[in-house]
């Protein structure tokens, strides 16, 4: 991270990514029986057995299932940033406090 940046500009920034990517992972989770349906009535007038296995074995179910887990990742590791910012103040706190304890002595 950028040190001439305030931690909490830097944390500002960065939980908007983690908050849009969560939104666009948590969209294709939420979707996935809806897409799977959709998918599958393209299948003809099959059982629907039959037609769930054509679909999870299609590449476009493929593409679909890594793109949500994808999605799920970028979440992931905005998240981690996060937490590193957050760490990152928690010890320039602690830094601080030990320098103004230092120069009560």
């Amino acid at each position: 991270m950028d040190n001439d940046i305030p931690l909490s500009e830097q944390y500002r920034v960065v939980a908007k990514a983690w908050v849009d990517a969560d939104a666009a992972a948590n969209l294709l989770e939420e979707t996935k029986s809806a897409v799977l349906a959709r998918m599958m009535l393209g299948c003809g007038d099959i059982p629907v057995s039959r037609a769930e296995m054509q679909v999870k074995g299609s590449n476009d179910w493929r593409d679909f299932v890594t793109k949500m887990v994808e999605a799920r990742e970028k979440a992931a590791l905005l998240k981690v940033k996060l937490e590193y910012i957050r760490m990152k103040f928690h010890e320039w706190q602690s830094i601080e406090a030990s320098r103004r304890a230092e120069m009560r002595l």
